[in-house]
This record gives structure tokens, C-alpha cells and sequence, in this order.
């Protein structure tokens, strides 16, 4: 589905290929420590977005900054996040502001044989840019499904939609993709070949996943109600089901 614009008229959309559509780095996106772990591609970019879904949303509200977490969805080369109209940092971003998104997953504790070079394996995406907020209700209306679909892959479809009120309560930003860069880290620690190789000390990393486990149901849901199929059978982002683990 391509990305709205604010006059509720569809967007250019689709996947780049390689190399095909990729923004050029600016002074904010440009890697200047260890450029070799990070990529402007935008299939990169996507990649990391498309694995998890809650980032991390910093403006500056009331002459100070602020830092939120939320969650978002993607469609096409457009960001939408999403929260409560009453919300100080959404209150803020309501006006033309700059804002910076990092969505960041964390793969793996890395434990090297001197404290100096402990690290982690990471994937990051970093994100400038003025955000618009949606306002035509068929416009915020798509950008909350992209989010929920996001989440938990076909919701949408299932759930109550949001009534008007409920919409005129929603606050739904729409966040341009065009300056933005990922920076990725993997890998054992890098002081095997050093002198310190020749310490007694493990050295290795400590793999980390988001596990997804069985559907648990609300208390007071009425008899009868079954667990639908999107949710057991789905594949949430940055998550993997406890069966798929090896837990021997």
C-alpha cells in the first residue's frame, strides 16, 4: 500500500533495489566513527525498521529535550508513529519540528578478555526529520493500520476500528525516510589476535533474542471466544516463538 500524504493522496512507494533510490548521507547521517559497520542503503534501512517495532522518539519540548518510546510501522519510504493527543512530546511535533527516531535491536552481549573491549551486537537505525501530523481522518486511518498491522500481523482486520472519537484522540505522525542511516554490529570480540588473547579469560558472546510466547487471554473474556488464527501462527517483528527455540 503506498504512503498518504497529508491531502490523503497516495504516495510514490515501493522497495528499492540495490543501491536503487538510496539517500545520500547529510552532515547528521553521515558515519564518522567506524563508517564500515554502517550503510545509507535503503534496503538496510527498511531491514531494520521491518524487525522490530517500538523506537524511540527525541524533540525538544519546553526548551529541554525528551526522549518517548513508541511504537511504529512502516510503509514504503514513510515512518508512522502514533500516540495520545494529549501527549507533551506529540503536543510539540504537532508544530514543524525537528526529530530524531532510533529504532535499535539488540543481538547479543559481547565478552571480551579486558572490561575495555566488552561491547554489543547491535542493528540501529538513526532518523531525521520534520514529521507531518496527519489530519484528514482516512489519512490517520491508514497510518494506524500500518502501525497495528506492524505489531501483530493482521489485527486490523479483526479488532473493533477506532470510532471518531477515538481518532480525534490520536495523534498520527508521518516521518519521511529520506535522511536517515543504520549502523550494524556482530560478530566475537575483536581482542583474540591482541595480547590479551593470551589471557585465562572466556572470552564469546552471549546471544539475545525478543521470544514471543503463547497468547495469554484477558481474565474476563466471555466463553467461547477463541484465539484467532493471525496471532498463535503469526510472525510479530524482533520476536521469535518459543517452539522455534532449541532450549536443550
Amino acid at each position: 500500500m503506498p504512503p498518504p500524504n497529508s491531502n490523503g493522496e497516495a504516495g510514490e512507494a515501493g522497495e528499492a533495489g540495490a543501491g536503487a533510490g538510496d539517500a545520500p548521507p547529510t552532515g547528521r547521517t553521515r558515519l564518522r566513527r567506524l563508517p564500515e559497520q554502517g550503510s545509507h542503503r535503503t534496503a538496510d534501512i527498511h531491514a531494520v525498521l521491518d524487525a522490530g517495532f517500538v523506537c524511540h522518539l527525541g524533540l525538544e519540548v519546553d526548551g529541554g529535550p525528551m526522549v518517548v518510546p513508541t511504537t511504529y510501522g512502516r510503509s514504503g519510504d514513510t515512518l508512522y508513529l502514533h500516540g495520545s493527543v494529549a501527549s507533551r512530546s506529540l503536543r510539540a511535533a504537532r508544530h514543524p519540528i525537528p526529530v530524531c527516531v532510533t529504532v535499535t535491536l539488540v543481538d547479543g552481549v559481547v565478552l571480551a578478555r579486558s572490561l575495555f573491549n566488552h561491547s554489543v551486537n547491535y542493528r540501529c537505525v538513526m532518523i531525521y526529520g520534520m514529521p507531518e501530523v496527519l489530519t484528514v481522518p482516512d489519512v490517520k486511518l491508514t497510518g494506524l493500520r500500518v502501525i497495528a498491522d506492524h505489531v501483530a500481523p493482521g489485527q486490523w482486520e479483526y479488532a473493533r476500528a477506532p470510532s471518531a472519537k477515538e481518532l480525534a484522540a490520536t495523534t498520527v505522525l508521518a516521518l519521511d525516510l529520506g535522511e536517515a542511516s543504520v549502523k550494524t554490529s556482530a560478530g566475537p570480540p575483536d581482542d583474540g589476535e591482541g595480547p590479551d588473547g593470551r589471557l585465562d579469560v572466556w572470552a564469546g558472546e552471549v546471544p539475545l533474542v525478543t521470544v514471543r510466547l503463547d497468547p495469554v487471554a484477558d481474565p474476563s473474556l466471555r466463553p467461547g471466544i477463541t484465539l484467532p488464527g493471525h496471532l498463535p501462527g503469526g510472525t510479530a517483528p524482533g520476536t521469535t516463538p518459543w517452539r522455534d527455540l532449541d532450549l536443550t
